[in-house]
């Protein structure tokens, strides 16, 4: 009996610990997940995850059409390369930025309507940023047209300005298209339907490499093929999701025809459109002045090249925040249309937890990987040197760039675009630019005073949308009374 109950007891015991073994990584999985959840609201934490990535993705993408039509470009001669590339820079601070920041005031107006279950609302404020958006490419198009001569009167090489000039002329129906683009996505983007924009641009970026082969070395447009095969790749991601936006049911709420009522809504439109296009194109600037500012310099070869790496390294970097930039945007407009501010605030706040914890990792890839990362840009031991002396700065100019671009987006969602282009100009321009200047020409740091310059910028822009957020009233923007009882005429 006594041998019987010991083995009973040690059965008992055995199971014992059986069942605790089985049960101890559920204990350590409920433990995890309680500690992160102090820390940061982990289902709202997924749902921007998995809105921002397909977002980061469809931004590669449409980075990347110009940029390869560049490339083809560049393979057929030297003077093609400088052309090319003058020409791409060119379009990115007077076209495409102008065009990505009109669309900007659909992040507004769309995100806060379909927060509000003003659905059909969504569809009016698209046509009449449609319409903005022509009458401002006109304008871009009459200055990319006359381009070779406003390249040689800001003293650039006439043989270079001349290809550059005659690579716009080329470019022009693209930047309709990507207006157009950057319309139908913020459309999409604020009902938080993303998964087709990955599509409809990724497939238009792996038709585009073998269109801007065709027409480059297949036919005898030769140069004039690289950008003519951006624009027909644009218009053909226009055209995929134009179709998308038809003939989906989802739409049927969204989307109810072409009306003459958008007419109505130019102005209203119009008046975030202009403070949001503003407020991109004074930060694209500033880092275009940089590289202008480098090439006045001594060694202007090396410091021009350093600063256009320095650039470049940031505007890839920042592909990576755009996502929870737009992640932001939305769901703070959906909750203030919804009239939910404390939710907003709240969404805002994971948005920035996130984003620091990206930063950091693209901080620590960039420290540890600096020297690879720049071998990809030239082969000169100098330049290499000179690009790893600057990490230290572009890490902490990443870091306050990523922190600015959330809480831009959330200066988009609020409506608060006409502040926020205050703060711009003031901290890029008089702060950012004045102490660049100072310390890269009197004090003579050269590539890095400049960049000190812009990290003074970039910190006190942060600090300015900091107290926005703080101080400023989180309400819906106010829309026209009569935009939601108006009979109106279809007029297809």
């Amino acid at each position: 009996m006594r041998k019987l109950g010991k083995w009973v007891g040690e059965t008992v015991k055995m199971s014992s610990y059986s069942a605790e073994a089985e049960t101890s990584p559920l204990l350590v999985n409920n433990a995890a997940e309680r500690w992160w959840s102090k820390i940061i609201d982990v289902d709202e934490a997924k749902d921007q995850i998995l809105f921002a990535l397909p977002m980061i993705l469809t931004n590669v993408a449409y980075y990347f059409i110009p940029l390869v039509s560049v490339m083809f470009a560049g393979h057929l001669g030297e003077l093609e390369l400088a052309g090319s590339n003058l020409a791409n820079s060119w379009a990115s601070v007077s076209g495409f930025a102008l065009m990505v920041g009109l669309s900007g005031a659909l992040e507004t107006l769309c995100g806060q309507g379909y927060g509000a279950k003003q659905y059909r609302m969504l569809g009016i404020y698209l046509q009449a940023s449609c319409i903005i958006t022509l009458i401002f490419v006109i304008a871009a198009s009459v200055l990319w047209w006359y381009s070779d001569i406003v390249l040689s009167l800001l003293h650039q090489d006439p043989q270079i300005s001349k290809a550059a000039g005659l690579y716009l002329k080329y470019l022009i129906p693209g930047l309709l298209a990507y207006g157009l683009l950057q319309n139908i996505l913020r459309f999409l983007q604020t009902q938080s339907i993303v998964m087709p924009l990955v599509v409809c641009s990724l497939l238009p970026l792996v038709l585009h490499i073998g269109i801007a082969y065709a027409l480059v070395h297949c036919t005898t447009l030769a140069y004039k093929g690289a950008p003519l095969a951006a624009s027909i790749s644009l218009w053909i991601s226009v055209l995929m999701l134009g179709l998308y936006v038809l003939k989906a049911k989802k739409f049927e709420g969204t989307w109810n025809g072409f009306r003459s009522e958008s007419l109505s809504h130019i102005f209203s439109n119009l008046k975030i459109a202009l403070p949001s296009a503003a407020m991109v194109c004074l930060e694209y600037w500033a880092f275009e002045i940089l590289v202008l500012l480098a090439g006045l310099m001594p060694n202007s070869e090396v410091t021009t090249s350093l600063i256009a790496m320095c650039v470049n390294t940031e505007a890839v970097a920042y592909m990576f925040a755009y996502g929870l930039s737009a992640a932001a945007s939305t769901r703070v407009s959906n909750e203030l249309g919804a009239g939910n501010p404390d939710r907003a605030k709240h969404a805002m706040s994971v948005t920035l937890k996130l984003t620091i914890l990206l930063a950091l990792c693209i901080v620590l890839a960039l420290a540890f990987g600096h020297n690879l990362w720049a071998s990809l840009f030239s082969d000169s031991q100098v330049i290499i040197n000179s690009y790893s002396k600057m990490t230290p700065f572009l890490v902490v100019s990443i870091l306050c760039d990523f922190i600015q671009g959330i809480l831009s987006g959330v200066a988009r969602g609020c409506g608060w675009q006409h502040l926020a282009m205050c703060i711009n100009l003031a901290t890029f321009y008089l702060v950012g630019m004045t102490i660049a200047a100072i310390l890269g020409f009197k004090v003579k740091l050269y590539a890095k005073g400049l960049w000190i310059g812009l990290i003074c910028g970039l910190s006190v822009q942060t600090i300015g949308l900091l107290l926005l957020t703080k101080f400023t009233k989180w309400t819906r923007i106010e829309s026209p009374r009569y935009s939601l009882q108006k009979p109106v005429e279809v007029l297809v």
